[in-house]
């Protein structure tokens, strides 16, 4: 237990950050989930110079393979496609598989269990195995919220991400005096990531409406 200090993952951290630390229940929509971590998978791309955004789209900026293998299947996927998406059509696409994905590789990496559903025929469900670990992401994104402290491109990235898919209550319930927001830390990012969020915000708040119509 005491080896599950965090994998150094966007998507990872926000995947534990949507989802109950003991139970393991999304506090988000299913779909609002699916584009937040579609965005998270493809930040873990641009931090990692494998892709970059251009104004025709999501461009392969290195062709040396990711270690991760979830990382390598999504790189892999850009470079499949003759035509350059824009990163609008990467979320939509990846968001209906990016939960199960991102729950199978926590999974492996020891941070979440599968358990049984108590519901009939409920099937499998993942739970966190320590519930501490499964919080660490929230203080994480919080020390982004004091201006005293130093800012890692991760951690702001983390914190725009999770603002855009509709968890910047839940991290700000911890953290009610807080003199910065998760927006102000995300607006240090280089450009690239800016759009990025930008963008699966965009998502997250058309398929909210889709939803109510």
């Amino acid at each position: 237990m005491a080896a599950l200090s965090g994998t150094g993952r966007l998507a990872d951290d926000l995947y534990l950050m949507a989802h109950h630390e003991v139970s393991g229940k999304p506090h988000l929509a299913p779909r609002a989930v699916g584009l937040g971590l579609a965005g998270a998978l493809l930040a873990e791309l641009i931090l990692a110079g494998s892709i970059r955004l251009s104004p025709g789209g999501v461009v392969v900026a290195g062709r040396t393979p990711p270690e991760d293998v979830l990382a390598r299947s999504v790189l892999g996927l850009v470079l499949s496609e003759r035509e350059h998406y824009a990163a609008r059509d990467w979320l939509l696409f990846l968001a209906r598989t990016a939960a199960g994905d991102v729950a199978g590789r926590l999974g492996q990496s020891g941070y979440l269990a599968q358990a049984a559903s108590r519901r009939p025929r409920g099937g499998q469900r993942w739970v966190p195995v320590s519930p501490d670990c499964a919080f660490a992401p929230i203080s994480r994104v919080l020390s982004v919220l004091d201006p005293a402290r130093p800012v890692t491109v991760t951690a702001a990235a983390l914190a725009g991400l999770a603002s855009a898919c509709g968890l910047g209550p839940r991290v700000l319930m911890y953290a009610p005096r807080a003199r910065r927001g998760l927006e102000d830390a995300a607006g240090q990012l280089p450009a690239g990531l800016r759009d990025l969020i930008a963008q699966t915000r965009a998502a997250v708040d058309s398929a909210v409406l889709s939803h109510r119509a």
